[in-house]
């Protein structure tokens, strides 16, 4: 008996193990043929289970004796690009994690929701056009919807006689009806209903023939007369001051006609953005713009590292560039980090290309990003602003990619899949052979050795927009201040230098990294420490509501009036946090006005753009904050920067600690004399003499790469190694000590015959999360392909060795 052919697909499903990490083959129904494509969301039998799916292939061939059949296509447009199924499966590879892993993490989150899809009619529908083959099923299907409130679910759609899924696609086609996506859980999609007269010959006998009595039948039909046109039902009851009742009852008399339509959730429709045009160009900026137009005129994928410093105008050429792109009718990413993502960078960009751009940020809530992301899908916007997610937007024309502030650490996603958007990002213009553009006053480490030994294209903007100086900066050595008997977290220059700011009706920014009152909670008689009770970690204080907290598991409980050791009542709190900076300058200079940010005061809904808002309107003297204020913002009377303690990240046991110093002060200096008045910086430190604070200080850009460089070839650190770094965590301290040492003898069996080093196991830097203890082990090798593929082989089987469902194994490369 000859075998059948067919077309088949195949889908990953949402079961995110490795046991199942493979696509299955299903047969797509006849009636489905065009609906199933590279991308498409689709249920499927599992076993006893029907999942969700991701399609990730699809073919015409000889069909298995037995296959089970696709149930259901869930989207009317596949949620993922074949592009995007193609990077997903590298990133699987790439990243060491699930297949189905990598690809939910390209859509927003509610799509793992339930799906329901809608019907309603066609606003600008005409009857005369229905084809006499589709007459009676729209005339079945019409009256449903007008039953329905305009509208009516798919499934109630398919249950009338006569009606199936083709025929509604036919309708469709027509421009007959629309048919519409619903996420089905807590992210519904925002409707409003809409009501009008009808344009029935028959409905002036309809109105005269309302019963007397039924008054607000007829006050409705009156205000709709007078209007003339169509009003939305919430301004329709409000006007007339009915009931919904009232309306269905006319809707049923044929009077008046309503329809339910989807509105998009738009996180800016409150504001109004003032629109701009290009600005002309300094030599520098001329040059920098056509070294990024080179590739995208020439069709040639290439990665350009922009390096131009603080205020030197890296944004008007990427509003210029992703003009060019327009014009070509093709489309833009702009990659921002999360903190600099602030009004006044979307203010650059809405101003400058309207409603043809979209934000993505956590700030929206999940409606409003899946509207933004919706809008992206259907291809009514050009540009996607956002933070590092952004980089999975489904553009099918994509012009030009630019990650700004390149050198950002969130970047690097923390939970699976560990991608960092850089890397997404030269995949994808490879794709498109087009440009990538990194920008950074202060690149990575990584990129700037790339960009000098030709791997990328290096282009520098050296001055400032108008021929503005870099602010002057001064080092404060905090030995001396003490030494002098200044015990006070200002020193004497800083404080000198606040008090004429202020005078002079200008203002300033304090940086600190570390929000909380105080850093630590100690006894003084017997020197016990607060700890978590879940993590191996210090109490921060915090005196807002004088309560202790864990940074990392959110664990909270009231300051202890005794010690819990000795009950000693000699408590005292040590360290320096935003809030206790916040507080001392009150004491220091009474009467200054202080807006303070940092997650405590920015975790409401726009409480971040409020507080910026109030801060360029000039209503506080000083803007305190930790990293959020470092970079993404402009304001033309700030003139003074202060760092309290540039030692914070100097010295953990990192090997980008001093990269990172070097960064966030350089980033942070630059917020001061960015306009027609001149900076000053004051570092506070205690390592006066580290060549990442004295290269910061004195723009000694060259020097730090040099001197950083050498430290890590001399370590063996990236750009000169590849890194894998695991991190196995367990609840039991001996298993996952025991664990460790099995992992490292089984990745240790490849050493004889390729150069690589398995480093551990060793406590992580912080030994116990969440009631979870916590081993590292880090294995170093030379960045060539052979190598590379060898040792995550040996990682991935490794891993695949445990048995223990309480066992977790994170794994990250290049420790990012």
């Amino acid at each position: 008996m000859p075998r059948r052919s067919g077309w088949m697909a195949d889908v990953y499903v949402e079961v995110p193990a490795k046991a199942v990490d493979r696509p299955y083959s299903y047969l797509i129904p006849d009636e489905w043929r065009d609906d199933v494509q590279i991308g498409s969301r689709v249920q499927v039998p599992f076993g006893p289970r029907r999942l969700i799916g991701y399609v990730v292939d699809v073919r015409e061939g000889e069909l298995p004796s037995r296959v089970k059949a696709i149930q259901e296509v869930l989207d009317l447009q596949p949620p993922l690009t074949p592009e995007l199924v193609r990077i997903g499966r590298r990133m699987a590879d790439e990243y060491l994690c699930t297949t189905i892993t990598a690809l939910q993490a390209m859509v927003p989150s509610v799509l793992k929701g339930t799906y329901q899809k809608r019907i309603t009619l066609a606003t600008d529908y005409d009857q005369r056009k229905v084809p006499a083959s589709l007459e009676e099923m729209f005339v079945s299907l019409h009256q449903a919807i007008s039953q329905g409130n305009g509208v009516v679910s798919w499934e109630e759609a398919c249950q009338i006689q006569g009606i199936h899924r083709a025929i509604l696609k036919r309708l469709s086609e027509q421009g007959l009806i629309r048919i519409y996506e619903v996420v089905g859980d807590k992210i519904t999609k925002q409707t409003t209903t809409w009501v009008w007269l009808t344009s029935s010959a028959d409905r002036e006998m309809m109105l005269r023939d309302l019963p007397k009595r039924a008054m607000k039948q007829r006050e409705v039909c009156s205000y709709l007369l007078e209007k003339g046109e169509e009003v939305s039902l919430p301004e329709l009851l409000s006007a007339t001051a009915t009931a919904r009742t009232t309306v269905k009852s006319l809707v049923e008399k044929g009077i008046v006609s309503w329809e339910e339509r989807e509105e998009y959730r738009d996180p800016y429709a409150h504001r109004t953005f003032e629109q701009t045009t290009a600005l002309s160009f300094t030599d520098e900026q001329a040059d920098a713009f056509e070294a990024i137009m080179k590739p995208i005129k020439n069709g040639q994928a290439e990665t350009i590292l922009l390096h131009g410093v603080t205020g030197s105008g890296k944004t008007e050429i990427y509003l210029q560039a992703i003009a060019e792109v327009l014009a070509k009718g093709k489309e833009a990413i702009v990659l921002v980090p999360e903190i600099s993502l602030t009004p006044q960078m979307v203010d650059r960009f809405k101003g400058r290309f309207g409603s043809q751009v979209a934000v993505l940020h956590s700030r929206l809530s999940s409606g409003e990003r899946f509207d933004e992301w919706l809008k992206i899908r259907r291809g009514e916007v050009k540009i996607v602003v956002g933070a590092r997610s952004a980089i999975f937007a489904p553009f099918e024309r994509l012009g030009i990619i630019i990650i700004d502030e390149e050198h950002e650490s969130s970047y690097k996603q923390e939970e699976n899949p560990r991608y960092h958007a850089r890397e997404i990002a030269q995949w994808r213009i490879l794709e498109h052979q087009t440009a990538l553009v990194l920008g950074s006053a202060t690149p990575q480490v990584e990129s700037y050795f790339a960009a000098r030994t030709g791997e990328y294209r290096l282009v520098n903007l050296h001055k400032r927009v108008h021929g503005r100086p870099l602010p002057k900066v001064e080092v404060v050595d905090l030995r001396e201040e003490l030494a002098q008997g200044n015990r006070s977290m200002f020193s004497r220059s800083l404080k000198t230098e606040l008090i004429e700011c202020i005078q002079r009706g200008e203002q300033a920014v304090l940086f600190l990294n570390r929000r909380g009152y105080s850093t630590f909670v100690m006894c003084r008689d017997c020197g016990e420490t607060l700890a978590c009770p879940h993590c191996e970690i210090s109490l921060t204080y915090h005196e807002t509501n004088r309560t202790v907290r864990c940074h990392y598991c959110g664990y909270a409980s009231q300051l202890p009036k005794r010690c819990p050791q000795c009950e000693s009542e000699h408590i005292r709190h040590f360290g320096t946090g935003t809030q206790k900076v916040e507080a001392e300058l009150s004491k220091a200079f009474p009467g200054i006005r202080v807006i303070r940010m940092d997650v405590d005061t920015t975790s409401r809904k726009g409480s971040h753009e409020r507080l910026l808002n109030d801060f360029g309107a000039g209503r506080a003297d000083v803007l305190l904050g930790t990293q959020m204020i470092a970079k993404g913002l402009d304001f033309p009377k700030v003139t003074l920067v202060g760092v309290i303690a540039a030692d914070s990240m100097l010295h953990l046991p990192d090997f980008r600690a001093a990269e990172r110093t070097y960064q966030l002060l350089t980033q942070v200096s630059g917020r001061a004399g960015r306009h027609e008045y001149l900076g000053k910086v004051i570092i506070q430190t205690y390592s006066t003499d580290h060549y990442s604070i004295q290269a910061a200080a004195e723009h000694w850009i060259e020097d730090f790469y040099r001197q950083e460089c050498q430290m890590r070839k001399l370590h063996l650190y990236p750009p000169f190694r590849r890194l894998y770094t695991m991190v196995i965590s367990h609840p039991d301290r001996l298993r996952v000590l025991q664990y460790g040492q099995e992992l490292v003898r089984s990745l240790n069996q490849g050493t004889f015959q390729y150069d690589y080093q398995v480093l551990g196991p060793v406590p992580a830097m912080i030994p116990k999360i969440k009631d979870r203890y916590r081993l590292q082990i880090m294995i170093k090798y030379e960045a060539n392909p052979e190598l590379s593929t060898y040792v995550k082989e040996r990682v991935r089987q490794a891993t695949q060795l445990q048995d223990d469902s309480d066992l977790r194994i994170q794994i990250q490369r290049d420790g990012v």
